[in-house]
Formats: structure tokens, C-alpha cells, sequence
């Protein structure tokens, strides 16, 4: 018989570094200082593949986080997961043997789950800071892209065609690329890297499912702008992205460039299919969502976006973030709509296996509270070689140039930072 699991908490220092206690294999999910760092296994859930399996995930992790037996103050004990973006895959979630979280500013907590009867494992710190020094740029030899750029703008072509024709409104097509870095990568310093140059999104790791058993799943890195849903107490809110186009080290171009997106017809079309899917759904679930009339702009380091913050109460106060989730994902952003007929798409025009890019990446406490990112600006790291991965809302009016050189300025940011890893 397994036996019970309890929760203990203790407070840190405020200015408690979340990274410095992140190890490969852990997770890690932080934006703008507020997250969360895992280390070790107390409990692992799973719902097998299938459609419902994210609603399966959350009924599951809710009842295994409320089975835990808390000792004293201090936050209830949290799941986290990263959840590949096809449901021909399962979806898993972990309860960490000890987490260090930040929730609102200056107040760090660590939270120890252990069994029943046993005392939690001595608290290991680390002194640690990140590399401050790049490794050189990795030379063309060094990357291969898949699909390769000609064929990626063939089958973008060939999307647009379809949506000219028929009902399909809009189709996310994603493309891979392949980095042999020749040398070991360093997860903990991509982190270090990647948050310091966007502070503001949400800097991600958490190990990968292997794909078959002949090869050892990675680790998933990556810095993403886009917040899926998060939910605190009945108050949930929500910032689905989708137009973009090229930020400029140099200030004239780069507000000429930020002007043409929030003027482009077609950006804003793709943009408006995905607010009004994130509207439907949560306006489901809640009472007095709001939005803005006109989506917003959100810069990261090299591309501008049109944004579309939501906000709302829940109605009922039993639906978890995790539930939120499962009726979100795949949002148009990153899927296309209709979602049945864009997944179709997806078959026949994307060559690759996604994994867990583009799937919700967060955590979920035992009180239903949580915060979930999409798994964007991305690379699964296996030893010495990374898979970056990029993509492009594909609508009538696309052009394939534009999207590939939209695919190809999502990469720059990540391989730029890789130097660092």
C-alpha cells in the first residue's frame, strides 16, 4: 500500500533566486520574478490519450493534490506539468518533492511533499549565476531545418489556397530546426539567458515524454509571451496572442513596424478568429468577461505582437485552472479554426511530431488555483543537439515569404540565447 503523502512549508527570503534552485530534470516557470521551481518526484498522474484526457488530468490531480495531508501554514501543494500538444499523446502531471514558489512579490515559500512517517530531505542551496560569456555563433553547418524553407513555403501556399476554397478559416503551420551545438547544453544557463533578455515572458523546463522507447525524451526550454489562462480564488484571466510582425534595434523602424501590425488586415483577421474562440469558451465558464475593443500590441526582444487581455469570475467556483485548460487548448493561435478541420490540416501539411511545443505548460494547486503558459519560443534539448521550433497563423491573404521570415525571426531570438547554454 503507497503510503499518504504530507505537505510542509516553510517561508524564504524574499529575494530568493527560483532559478538558483532549478536542476535538469526539474521544472521550472517564472515570469517577471512570480513562479515556481520543482525538483524530485513525490507523485506522478496520467490520463491515457484521447480528447478528454486534459479534463481527465485535472479531476485526477485534483483529487491526488487533496489527499495530501498538510502540516502548518503556507501554500497548498501544486502539479505541474507540460502537456504535449496532440491528444494521440497522454497527458502527465508531477507532484515535486519540494517546490520553491513565489506568488506575489517578496514572498518565497518552499513547499516539502514526502510520505507519511519520514522527514523531508535536508534543503540543498546552491551558489550559482549564469554564464556571462557566449559561446561563438553557431556556423550554417551546424543547423538544419526540417521542414526545409522551400517546402515550409509550399505547404503555407497550399494552405491558403485551402482557406480561399472553403471553410477553413486559419491553420498554424509549424517548422523545426535542428542545432548540433557540439557540446553538452546547458538547460539551467538557456533559463538564465532566456529570462534576462524577456523578463516578461514566461521562461519554462520540463522534461520531455520520451517518443518511443528506443529514445530518451529531452527537455523542453523556452521563453513564451503567452499566457493560456491563469485563475486565482474565482478571477480568471486570460491573454491569447496571435499577428505579429519584426521588432528593429533601431526606434523609427521598429514603430513603423509596430504601425503596420496594428493596421495589417490580414494580422488582425488572424487575431480576431482567436479572441473570439477565447471569448466563446470562457464566456462559458464566467460572469462579466471583459476585453478590449481593439487588440494591443506586446513586444518581446524580436517580434511584435497583437494581444487580447481577458478577464472574468468564474461562475462556479469547482473549475480549476487545469479545467480551463482542457476547454482552451488547442486555442486557434496555435491550432487554426475550425479546430477539427485545422487539425486535419495540420496532418497533411506539417511534417513534424510536435512533442510538447505549442501544448499548455503551468501548474495547478490543490485549491484549483494555477497559471498556464503556451509552449512557445521553444527547444527540446538531448545532449549536444536542440530542436527549435517556430510557427505562423496561416489565413487567406498569407504570403509564404512573410511567413517563413516570421518563422525565421521567432528562431533568431532563441538561437541567439543558446550561445549561452
Amino acid at each position: 500500500m503507497t503510503p499518504a503523502l504530507v505537505a510542509k512549508a516553510r517561508k524564504l527570503g524574499p529575494a530568493f533566486d527560483l532559478l538558483a534552485n532549478y536542476r535538469a530534470g526539474g521544472f521550472f516557470f517564472e515570469r517577471s520574478g512570480l513562479g515556481l521551481a520543482g525538483m524530485g518526484v513525490a507523485g506522478r498522474i496520467s490520463a491515457k490519450a484521447g480528447p478528454e484526457r486534459i479534463l481527465r488530468l485535472a479531476r485526477l490531480t485534483t483529487e491526488a493534490l487533496r489527499a495530501i495531508h498538510r502540516e502548518g501554514e503556507g501554500p497548498p501543494p501544486i502539479a505541474v506539468a507540460a502537456i504535449p500538444f496532440d491528444d494521440r499523446w497522454g497527458a502527465d502531471a508531477t507532484i515535486p518533492s519540494r517546490v520553491v514558489a513565489r506568488h506575489v512579490p517578496g514572498e518565497t515559500w518552499e513547499l516539502d511533499v514526502f510520505p507519511e512517517g519520514f522527514a523531508p530531505p535536508d534543503a540543498e542551496r546552491e551558489g550559482w549565476t549564469g554564464r556571462a560569456v557566449p559561446h561563438d555563433a553557431f556556423p550554417d553547418i551546424q543547423l538544419r531545418p526540417d521542414p526545409e524553407p522551400d517546402d515550409y513555403s509550399e505547404a503555407v501556399a497550399r494552405a491558403a489556397k485551402r482557406i480561399r476554397a472553403g471553410s477553413l478559416r486559419k491553420v498554424v503551420l509549424a517548422r523545426t530546426l535542428l542545432v548540433d551545438a557540439e557540446r553538452a547544453l546547458d538547460a539551467k544557463q538557456l533559463l538564465w539567458r532566456l529570462r534576462a533578455v524577456d523578463p516578461d515572458c514566461y521562461a519554462f523546463a520540463s522534461p520531455e515524454p520520451p517518443p518511443d522507447l528506443a529514445r530518451p525524451g529531452g527537455i523542453l526550454v523556452g521563453a513564451s509571451p503567452e499566457l493560456l489562462v491563469t485563475r486565482r480564488g474565482r478571477e480568471v484571466r486570460a491573454t491569447p496572442l496571435a499577428g505579429s510582425g519584426p521588432r528593429f534595434g533601431n526606434f523609427k523602424r521598429d514603430q513603423i513596424s509596430a504601425r503596420r501590425l496594428l493596421s495589417s488586415e490580414k494580422d488582425r483577421e488572424e487575431h480576431a478568429v482567436v479572441a473570439e474562440d477565447v471569448a466563446r469558451v470562457l464566456g462559458g465558464y464566467c460572469d462579466g468577461l471583459t476585453r478590449p475593443l481593439e487588440p494591443e500590441l506586446m513586444g518581446t526582444a524580436n517580434v511584435w505582437h497583437l494581444a487580447t487581455p481577458f478577464a472574468g469570475r468564474l461562475h462556479d467556483p469547482s473549475v480549476t485552472a487545469l479545467d480551463l485548460v482542457a476547454a482552451l487548448h488547442p486555442t486557434p493561435a496555435v491550432c487554426g479554426t475550425p479546430r477539427e478541420e485545422a487539425r486535419e490540416a495540420l496532418s497533411q501539411l506539417e511534417p513534424i511530431d510536435r512533442g510538447c511545443y505549442a501544448g499548455p505548460v503551468g501548474w495547478v494547486d490543490a485549491n484549483g488555483d494555477g497559471e498556464w503558459a503556451i509552449a512557445l519560443r521553444c527547444a527540446e534539448i538531448t545532449g549536444t543537439t536542440a530542436r527549435l521550433f517556430a510557427g505562423a497563423g496561416i489565413v487567406a491573404d498569407s504570403v509564404p515569404e512573410e511567413e517563413l521570415d516570421e518563422t525565421e525571426a521567432k528562431f533568431r531570438a532563441l538561437l541567439d540565447s543558446l550561445r549561452w547554454g
